[in-house]
């Protein structure tokens, strides 16, 4: 009912002319859970997660999503506490301070006028968030037929799988920071440029490094490519 409610919403912001369509923005939030860290387990600890979602929702909730991408399945590292009053729940320190367990919103944002097209929960890591930002440009496409032309997002994003999904699955112009350690020779990158011409994307002084793909996206004939300065 609520996603229903969401979307009518955006749709009628599509109608007063408020969202242009072609540039979308990506960024998440935490949400602190109700949980603490009193009633959890370490990772590595067995639960009887089948005989606790007898009596708690929140366990069989977090049964059922155990193997999706953006919750249970969103990374094979185990976390150092999981909670037993909601097991879905990340234990997180991406603030800075004390740690504590969190979910993620992700916000998927047209930047003409700032308008939220879609949102989508996740776990409070990493690749869940990815996982979900490429949910919600799937799914804008599908529920109201936009198509961006370029994503800005943080280094989070700045993956190169999610680069590579972007350019080539579905043509767009990623302006994201990606990841230069030129002064490594341990295979890792440090802050690069990223920058984007009609035929080709280049990620410039990659230490020795060269990959280049000429697979067709989307739009366009762009490439991904990776050169030594």
């Amino acid at each position: 009912m609520l996603r229903e409610l969401f979307e009518t919403t955006v749709r009628r912001c599509i109608e007063e002319g408020l969202v242009g369509g072609e540039g979308f923005a990506v960024d998440a939030s935490l949400i602190k859970a109700d949980a603490n860290k009193q009633r959890s387990a370490e990772g590595s600890e067995p639960v009887d997660w089948k005989s606790m979602a007898e009596s708690r929702r929140s366990v069989q909730e977090y049964l059922d999503t155990v193997d999706d991408a953006a919750l249970g399945a969103a990374s094979e590292v185990k976390p150092k506490f999981v909670s037993r009053s909601d097991p879905a729940a990340q234990w997180t320190g991406a603030q800075k301070g004390h740690a504590f367990f969190a979910y993620a919103t992700n916000y998927l944002m047209d930047m003409n006028n700032a308008v939220i097209v879609d949102v989508e929960a996740s776990r409070a890591i990493r690749q869940a968030e990815v996982g979900a930002a490429r949910t919600m440009i799937e799914r804008t496409q599908d529920r109201f037929d936009l198509y961006p032309e370029r994503l800005a997002a943080d280094s989070a994003y700045g993956s190169a799988e999610m680069l590579g999904w972007l350019v080539h699955e579905r043509g767009i112009e990623p302006h994201i920071p990606v990841f230069d350690k030129s002064e490594r020779r341990d295979g890792t990158f440090e802050k690069a440029t990223l920058s984007m011409t009609t035929s080709a994307i280049s990620i410039p002084a990659l230490a020795e490094k060269s990959y280049a793909r000429g697979r067709s996206p989307t739009k366009g004939s762009a490439r991904l490519s990776m050169r030594t300065a």
